[in-house]
């Protein structure tokens, strides 16, 4: 029992930790445990996935497990189904492709795709699709919305140095327009914008976004679609209870 009690401190601390990162020095103070006992308390932790360390760094964050037990949690508490009905009508209005992502660590985790009968024309993305968070529009819309210390060590895990201050002006626009937009990132001849999910913290949960072939995109359809992915993250981030917009 005590060891589960010190293995649920370490899990609220790293929770509550604003860039989620923590060396084991730092859990072993938070959690008034001896470094030796702390290492072998993480060591077991980690076996389950319950956490992980950065190899660079040497520090410990939550583990994927989390995020495997959080969407089986989603499912039983039917949140797909309360924001299924959102994607289904944005893809109805728009008759394109549209995603459901959310973020995980360095990287993204698709969660959900609709794709459009009436387009037979589509941009695939497989669902459950891992990737890396400097790349398209989803991944930069969360990056812009999240803390500056959690995007700013992302960036510098995924970047050069010399890429990152460009990377940095792409999200302050897109935090400024509210959506982000990229095109030929991961498929050459396609686009995507995306908007963010905001929970009722004002946290980043996810994004929203529509996948669709550059060919013939005038400059009315490209509004008609960022206006209605803007609308649908609005809509969604209220579901789950934000109040900011």
């Amino acid at each position: 029992m005590q060891s589960i009690d010190r293995a649920m401190s370490v899990i609220k601390i790293l929770v509550s930790d604003s860039d989620n990162w923590m060396s084991i020095t730092e859990l072993a103070e938070a959690c008034s445990l001896p470094i030796s006992s702390m290492h072998r308390l993480l060591k077991a932790m980690m076996k389950h996935g319950l956490i992980q360390q950065d190899l660079q760094s040497k520090q410990y964050s939550l583990g994927n497990s989390w995020l495997e037990y959080g969407l089986i949690m989603y499912d039983k508490m039917d949140y797909i189904s309360q924001i299924r009905p959102e994607l289904e009508r944005l893809m109805n209005n728009v008759e394109e492709s549209v995603y459901l992502s959310q973020p995980m660590g360095n990287e993204s985790l698709i969660i959900e795709r609709i794709d459009s009968i009436a387009n037979p024309i589509r941009v695939y993305d497989q669902l459950g699709s891992k990737i890396p968070m400097n790349i398209g529009a989803a991944n930069k819309t969360m990056l812009s919305f999240m803390p500056y210390q959690q995007t700013k060590k992302i960036l510098e895990t995924l970047l050069p140095e010399q890429e990152i201050e460009a990377c940095w002006k792409v999200l302050k626009e897109t935090k400024m327009n509210g959506y982000g937009i990229s095109y030929n990132e991961r498929t050459e001849g396609t686009t995507s914008v995306a908007a963010p999910i905001l929970n009722h913290f004002g946290e980043v949960h996810g994004a929203v976004s529509i996948g669709f072939v550059s060919f013939n995109l005038t400059d009315d359809r490209l509004d008609f679609l960022i206006k209605n992915v803007v609308e649908t993250g609005n809509r969604i981030s209220k579901k789950l209870g934000y109040n900011g917009f």
